[in-house]
């Protein structure tokens, strides 16, 4: 299903995230801490609002014999997952945190808008 309006995400390629739903969920060891399925962004696709995160949501293709791969056989790669369930993981505290965006001063006395990290008020760009 496509996204309507504008095709606006909140992560960019590189970005280290959190899967916070699906079946990489985070889930809790015996003490009740949190155990997160964290993952670099590989890709983004604005347009399906989703992205590719290196070691989340792992599926199984069946792939044929090609000239390339003369085996064949079953591939284990990645699946595109939805922005909606991935956060940003905050630089200082290594958690879950949400994004803001701020106008600063850039080269040559330009404004240039970047992302923080609500949680530790550090910026992302």
């Amino acid at each position: 299903m496509k996204a309507k309006g504008p095709n606006k995400v909140h992560i960019k390629k590189g970005d280290t995230v959190i899967v916070m739903r699906g079946k990489d969920a985070p889930t809790r060891d015996k003490n009740g801490k949190m155990i997160y399925t964290k993952g670099r962004v590989l890709k983004v696709f604005p347009k399906d609002s989703r992205a590719l995160v290196e070691g989340v949501n792992m599926v199984k293709k069946h792939s044929r014999p090609t000239q390339d791969n003369p085996q064949g056989g079953i591939i284990e790669q990645e699946a595109p997952i939805h922005v909606s369930n991935l956060m940003l993981e905050d630089p200082q505290s290594k958690e879950p945190t949400r994004i803001g965006y701020k106008v600063t001063e850039g080269k040559g006395g330009k404004q240039k808008k970047v992302r923080y990290a609500k949680k530790s008020g550090e910026t992302l760009d």
